[in-house]
């Protein structure tokens, strides 16, 4: 268990955890850097008075350094929740520092301190029999649910999982898996037996609820035994909420659901190893005990300012928004372990760094914002509780620009999400992305990750969302996913630097160009954002 974890009972307080950083600062590496000297030529249209001098600190170096610092395996894959985040939290605010972005957390800090809620299966109280024999929570069986459960009664066995004829209603069911349809198996995210196996639990499940089993024990093929451990590995790290955020979907409360249920609604499902087939067909007795537990443990937004020149409009903000967390430290891959999230989301938070080197250089009209969000990995938790509790008031803040995963894929190509209806908020907004997209990056953009019915419903996964959803015009900036994603290949040396070179300088002049425009981006009249 990470120290950082406490029981519901601890008080977490910013002294706290502004002592633990402290004591986290003083082990990192003292990365050096270099001077914002100028580039040797900016773009002709820059001559032509298109783009400020400011755009040639955006450097390639600068970015390749301070990526290569972010993603090392030394801060072991910013886990939200862990001393490793925390690591990481220092480091982007040492940087702000150095850039001269001004403080704007608590306290005059960088931090925006908040409380993250983790429910998860208790190995201690969570326990189960078979027969005589006892059972394992992570090790001989896999709560497939996200509450407790309580399972007790004679197993009975079912040869053909597809087989609907049989009466399952109320019986305890065990089945061999069901090999998954191929289309319901992401591409994307964690190994391929992991991905295989979720796909199949979640067809099971399903199935097996419909008809009213009260319990139902999958049993793992040759695939799924595969990824039995890191499949609990992962399972084992529960949930994670905070209270009083935004939302990121509609129908999602703004409360942490801090209650732990004793017993879970519908049908348990559990994931079993496949050399338990045998005994199961014995029809012996079955119980199992699961139960929750439930911490609290900090997080931290990273926060910064960079104010405007313009007496009235310096009252204004664009807000450039990152993440600084990843995956931590999983289950070994190729025999790599540490799932440093170079592309994610460490582009996009270099990016904002070369951003803030230009704006210290030469501030635009409106004040600039640089907000890094933690948690975000666990469910937007950084960005939904910033935009429920903004360091400047929400209605202040113009334009949000989020970058996530900046770095990958065709070198010509790019996303831009929040471009078209109804993930488009802002029509304003999004034409000034597009005249910078061409006076810098000159991406040919793929819309098809924008689209409502994309099956990765990319655009609501990122930190731009909570801010869109209460009417502050957003846009992301992306190269889309690719087959590193969420696995330990995801290394700065796979990186395309000069497209992230080309990807920060576009999101840094559309805020350039929202920060010196006369009037505001707009919110588009009947803008309703649903999935």
């Amino acid at each position: 268990m990470p120290r950082s974890l406490r029981p519901k009972h601890a008080t977490v307080t910013t002294r706290t955890c502004a002592a633990a950083l402290l004591s986290v600062a003083l082990a990192l590496p003292a990365w050096t850097f270099s001077p914002l000297g100028a580039q040797a030529g900016p773009p002709r249209s820059a001559r032509a008075g298109q783009l400020p001098a400011a755009y040639a600190l955006i450097r390639e170096a600068d970015i390749r350094r301070d990526l290569y610092a972010m993603a090392s395996d030394a801060m072991r894959g910013r886990e939200a929740g862990t001393p490793d985040e925390m690591r990481a939290s220092v480091w982007v605010a040492e940087q702000l520092r150095t850039i001269g972005v001004k403080p704007l957390g608590d306290d005059g800090s960088y931090f925006q301190w908040f409380t993250m809620y983790r429910t998860r299966v208790s190995t201690v109280s969570s326990m189960g029999t078979l027969g005589e024999q006892p059972l394992r929570v992570w090790k001989d069986f896999i709560p497939l649910g996200s509450a407790g459960a309580d399972v007790q009664g004679p197993v009975v066995w079912i040869a053909n999982s597809a087989d609907s004829t049989v009466d399952v209603r109320g019986k305890i069911v065990a089945t061999p898996m069901l090999r998954p349809f191929s289309a319901s198996i992401r591409t994307t995210t964690n190994s391929p037996e992991v991905r295989y196996t979720q796909a199949a639990v979640a067809a099971m499940q399903q199935r097996f609820a419909r008809r009213g089993a009260l319990a139902l024990l999958i049993v793992a093929d040759t695939v799924a035994d595969r990824a039995f451990d890191p499949l609990a590995m992962l399972r084992a790290r529960g949930t994670y909420d905070v209270d009083g955020a935004a939302r990121r979907f509609a129908n999602q409360s703004n409360r942490a659901e801090l209650p732990v249920p004793a017993r879970q609604a519908g049908t348990p499902a559990f994931l079993v190893r496949g050399d338990m087939a045998a005994r199961l067909q014995q029809a012996p007795t079955l119980t199992l005990q699961v139960r929750l537990e439930r911490f609290e443990t900090p997080s931290t937004n990273i926060v910064g300012v960079i104010r405007g020149t313009d007496p009235v409009l310096r009252n204004e903000y664009v807000l450039y928004s990152s993440h600084q967390d990843h995956d931590g430290v999983r289950y070994l891959i190729d025999g790599d372990s540490v799932w440093a999230g170079a592309d994610d989301n460490g582009t996009g938070s270099v990016a904002l760094l070369a951003a803030a080197r230009a704006f210290a250089r030469q501030p635009g009209k409106r004040s600039v914002l640089f907000v890094y969000h933690g948690a975000e990995e666990r469910g937007l938790l950084g960005s939904r509780w910033h935009a429920a509790h903004p360091v400047v008031p929400l209605t202040s803040i113009v334009a949000v620009l989020n970058g996530e995963m900046m770095g990958r894929n065709h070198p010509d190509s790019a996303s831009l999400l929040g471009v078209q209806p109804p993930h488009r908020n802002s029509t304003a907004l999004v034409d000034m992305a597009l005249r910078a997209n061409a006076l810098t990056g000159k991406f040919s953009l793929d819309s098809l990750w924008d689209r409502p019915m994309h099956p990765e419903g990319w655009y609501f996964r990122s930190d731009h969302v909570p801010y869109a959803r209460l009417n502050v015009p957003a846009v992301m900036y992306t190269t889309n996913l690719h087959d590193d994603y969420h696995t330990p290949r995801d290394k700065p040396d796979r990186i395309d630097y000069p497209k992230l070179t080309r990807m920060t300088q576009w999101m840094y002049l559309t805020g350039w160009f929202v920060a010196n425009a006369p009037k505001r981006p707009g919110i588009d009249p009947g803008f309703k954002l649903e999935r």
